[in-house]
């Protein structure tokens, strides 16, 4: 099954499938960070948004918020969740918007869905053009030179009569610039059950290769992947979220 056909037949459980992420403390961290090294500005729009939840808390915390995504049944549950933030349906590698922005945000990894170096160069100019003076881009990203293929993130839930069981974990072979994020999904209702799984492409960086794309169109600041905490990257960990000022570019 493609990608984008999984996440159309099961966009009504995306919510569920997201369950134990913490998305006000996601994006309380990252209004923080946008109040330190931003321009204050009010004006957001969330990269890969999916059913709408961190636009929920941006407008909650005063900002002006959009978001696109490339999944129509997702952005209908977004609409619904936040009627009065604009949506639109585009692909994050390059997007246009009528009016400048003060923060773009990408959010659970998200940013790796370009589909390969030059996808994702294009998401970057995107980003900067986007941006107003002093605009910051942040997102969360993974190193490819730290995956452990072996491991996965599982978790289960119920919803509506049914239990469901979701696991996902990171793939690198090691060399090229694409990785996988392979899915699987349970649901089972009585004694029957239905699974689904695939295999996301998406674009391999290294944090230090991702710096040297960023770099000349942004001031980068690499920092743990802790939104409870301001912490500088520790230069080991795997995980990490990238804040990056817009540099004016003569």
């Amino acid at each position: 099954m493609s990608t984008n056909a999984l996440y159309t037949d099961l966009s009504g459980y995306y919510d569920l499938m997201c369950c134990d992420i913490n998305y006000q403390q996601q994006s309380n961290s990252i209004v923080r960070l946008h109040q330190f090294l931003g321009n204050s500005g009010k004006q957001h729009l969330d990269l890969a948004c999916g059913t709408g939840p961190h636009v929920r808390h941006f407008i909650d915390l005063g900002f002006q918020s959009s978001g696109l995504d490339i999944n129509q049944p997702m952005l209908d549950i977004a609409m619904r969740r936040c009627p009065e933030a604009q949506f639109s349906l585009q692909n994050m590698t390059e997007f246009y918007v009528d009016q400048k922005l003060d923060l773009i945000t990408c959010f659970l990894y998200s940013i790796h869905y370009s589909p390969g170096t030059e996808a994702l160069k294009a998401c970057i100019a995107s980003v900067h053009k986007a941006l107003n003076t002093g605009g910051l881009f942040c997102f969360n990203t993974v190193d490819k030179h730290k995956i452990n293929n072996k491991a996965s993130v599982r978790h289960s839930a119920e919803f509506a009569g049914s239990q469901f069981v979701f696991e996902s974990g990171w793939h690198y072979q090691g060399e090229g610039e694409m990785q996988s994020l392979n899915v699987s999904i349970a649901k089972t209702d009585a004694d029957k059950t239905q699974q689904w799984q695939d295999s996301h492409a998406m674009v391999a960086t290294s944090f230090t290769e991702l710096e040297a794309l960023l770099s000349p169109y942004f001031e980068v600041q690499i920092f743990e992947h802790d939104y409870d905490k301001i912490i500088p990257w520790d230069l080991a960990s795997g995980n990490a979220l990238f804040v990056c000022t817009k540099r004016e570019i003569e």
